[in-house]
């Protein structure tokens, strides 16, 4: 008998969930490779969206994730929170694997990005101009939408940031 894959065709509503849930994101767990030990590490980062709505972070050099992100750019991001009641497993969430890149100061897009980051994050603004601290840009190479039961998508890059 063949197995029947989990995963449904993506529709309009699977992407306007995807958007909105990145869209509210204020935070987001991050997972990447901690290069000493080839280990998963996962933290929680804040997280933003850059005006052409890839995601963003701020991040400083003091942070584990911070020195994996340097040796190696693979990462993935989940946003989406359980509801105060129920089930956590029935909320939606949203799974995006991605490639970090550092966007050094003084490059073309920087400033924009700094404005723009601050606007939604303005407590950031105590830190965001410490030495140790760099902004991220994230290329989302995939998105995996579990929208609560019975509910998983897989959406592109195109999908989730038009």
């Amino acid at each position: 008998m063949p197995s029947r894959s989990p995963i449904l065709p993506t529709d309009d509503d699977a992407r306007a969930l995807a958007r909105a849930l990145l869209t509210r994101a204020q935070s987001a767990a991050l997972a990447v490779i901690e290069p000493a030990t080839g280990a998963p590490f996962v933290t929680r980062i804040a997280l933003g969206l850059a005006p052409d709505g890839a995601p963003v972070s701020l991040v400083s050099d003091l942070a584990a994730h911070t020195a994996a992100l340097r040796a190696n750019p693979a990462c993935s991001l989940l946003v989406g929170d359980p509801g105060p009641k129920g089930d956590p497993l029935t909320h939606p969430r949203l799974t995006l694997q991605a490639r970090a890149a550092f966007v050094a100061r003084g490059t073309p897009g920087h400033a924009a990005l700094r404005a723009h980051y601050l606007a939604g994050h303005p407590k950031a603004k105590l830190y965001a101009d410490f030495a140790d601290f760099h902004f991220l840009r994230f290329a989302v190479t995939a998105g995996h939408l579990n929208g609560g039961f019975g509910r998983a998508f897989r959406l592109t890059p195109e999908e989730l940031l038009a």
